[in-house]
């Protein structure tokens, strides 16, 4: 990661624990850059893409300011920390625990020799409004990590882990990418009744497959979101000649 997007994700993480509540100036670039030992230029940077993301407004001559909250819930991703950094304002609440099950689809995609694939789902919720539901497949091998982790024991247990994060620590290989498609469906029975929407109802439907620094997928997410409680953003910027 750059210097300034390391910056600017450190600074999104305090604006949404609320170390920065709205309306409160964030710290100048002459003080960032003295405490992360980066040149001024680097902070202003980070604060460009903050201002992009709609997280600080900048006001001349007075300083750079935390935004004030959306009612819907506002995410840009752009690497997997930002997908860990879930958990700073989210929580999960497990549906169904994981189990072992024959799933000829997933496994497919996992790029496994056998058809078995742990399975579980949960809840993500913002403010204990739930606004996506996910539904996770593991490698027998790689689910056995995650084994007896309190987190995921139980139905109805809440936490707030993010399955990547959780297996970060577990791992012998990390997490280095994710493959990722982004569809528009209608709402599956369990997924309506869920997040408290009428089935058939629109939702945003994203797939990511996890893959660990050698390449080998790690983690098929199959997550469904509301519309109306979230916001999908990404920034694309032109390769260099």
């Amino acid at each position: 990661m750059t210097a300034y997007g390391s910056l600017a994700r450190q600074l999104r993480e305090r604006i949404l624990r609320r170390e920065f509540p709205p309306g409160v100036r964030l710290p100048t670039e002459a003080e960032l850059a003295d405490t992360h030992r980066v040149s001024r230029q680097t902070v202003r940077r980070a604060f460009q893409d903050l201002v992009a993301e709609g997280m600080v407004y900048r006001v001349p001559g007075r300083g750079t300011f935390a935004a004030a909250g959306r009612d819907q819930y506002l995410r840009q991703f752009g690497s997997i920390e930002d997908l860990m950094g879930l958990s700073l304002d989210t929580s999960m609440r497990v549906v169904n625990p994981p189990r072992r099950q024959i799933d000829v689809d997933a496994a497919g995609r996992l790029r496994l020799a056998a058809d078995a694939v742990d399975k579980l789902t949960f809840l993500r919720l913002h403010q204990d409004t739930p606004f996506c539901v996910t539904t996770v497949f593991l490698p027998p091998a790689i689910g056995e990590l995650l084994a007896g982790a309190p987190e995921l024991t139980e139905a109805g247990a809440r936490s707030s882990a993010t399955i990547i994060g959780l297996l970060e620590d577990r791992l012998p290989d990390p997490i280095a990418e994710a493959e990722q498609s982004v569809t528009v469906g209608h709402a599956p029975a369990e997924a309506a009744a869920l997040l408290g929407c009428e089935p058939g109802h629109a939702l945003l439907r994203i797939d990511r497959l996890y893959l660990s620094c050698a390449g080998a997928p790690v983690e098929l997410a199959i997550s469904h979101f509301l519309p109306e409680h979230y916001s999908y953003r990404v920034r694309l910027r032109r390769q260099p000649l």
